[in-house]
């Protein structure tokens, strides 16, 4: 991609907005501005600098229809060593993040090796989740997962699993901090809605993969297209958070009135599906 030393970088367009992303991120020849991302987020668990990267469009790999809209990754690509990453960008807490990341995880994990191959043909897969919301209670707004041994922690049982959560909320609280030495904070800041344009110039001018990214979006923005289907994709996810809302108070109702009645928590979440916790925490306190 032809890059300039004159980008116009002044957009108000939300970079998270999951088409968008896609669009920006996810498409063939979107590589440079995904190699410098993965390289910025991969870098905390250690790895070496990706060197390349292959863009996987057909990402509709669920069965699950909802809404009549089958339900796909945000971005899906392969690493020159055979590594499968996902990305994920969700702006609204649905409740069900850690769940759904290990959900689509399995899927890209079990969906790479063919009948009558061997369970050492598949690959390592990496999940990373962009969310707008604290999902973790941890202060740190980049955390990653690895399935370790309780006992000892340095064990890990293998490096297949990977899930990274950043969490644009904590990072926030933290921004400006290290955009010289840390190309993540970099990403987030251009990735960030409310960033100055000051700021936006700034992190463009120092990331050849963010001005790339900066210069695909300004070319979508021109696009009536891409304004019609970000409008498409908000009526969608609209419906669908009013859905669920209207679901989850529906069952916690039920919750309730079940609790009066004495019902045991067991019974409740085998009835509601809610977790035991968010059960326990509608008890009336005792007097």
């Amino acid at each position: 991609m032809k890059t300039n030393n004159n980008p116009e970088p002044f957009f108000r367009l939300n970079p998270l907005d999951d088409y968008l992303f896609y669009k920006v991120m996810g498409e063939k020849g979107d590589e440079v501005q995904l190699l410098g991302f993965l390289n910025a987020v991969l870098r905390r668990s250690g790895k070496d600098p990706i060197e390349s990267v292959e863009i996987q469009e057909n990402k509709s790999f669920i069965a699950e229809i909802l809404g009549g809209k089958s339900c796909t990754l945000d971005v899906q690509a392969a690493l020159q060593d055979g590594t499968k990453v996902n990305i994920e960008v969700q702006l609204s807490n649905e409740g069900n993040m850690a769940r759904r990341s290990l959900y689509y995880w399995s899927r890209v994990y079990s969906g790479s090796i063919n009948k009558g191959e061997n369970y050492r043909e598949l690959p390592d897969v990496i999940a990373i989740n962009i969310v707008n919301f604290n999902l973790l209670p941890t202060g740190s707004f980049h955390s990653c997962f690895h399935i370790r041994e309780d006992s000892d922690p340095s064990v890990i049982l293998t490096n297949a699993l990977e899930i990274h959560i950043v969490d644009m909320v904590k990072w926030r609280k933290q921004r400006d901090k290290d955009i010289e030495n840390n190309p993540l904070h970099r990403w987030l800041t251009w990735f960030d809605r409310n960033s100055s344009p000051e700021l936006i110039k700034k992190v463009v001018t120092m990331d050849l993969a963010i001005m790339a990214a900066s210069e695909r979006q300004a070319y979508l923005a021109r696009s009536q297209e891409l304004a019609d289907e970000i409008r498409r994709e908000k009526a969608y996810r609209d419906d669908l958070h009013r859905m669920y809302n209207a679901r989850r108070e529906e069952k916690l109702e039920t919750a309730r009135n079940a609790l009066v009645e004495g019902i045991p928590i067991e019974l409740i979440q085998k009835i509601t599906g809610l977790d035991p916790e968010t059960i326990k925490n509608l008890q009336e306190p005792a007097l």
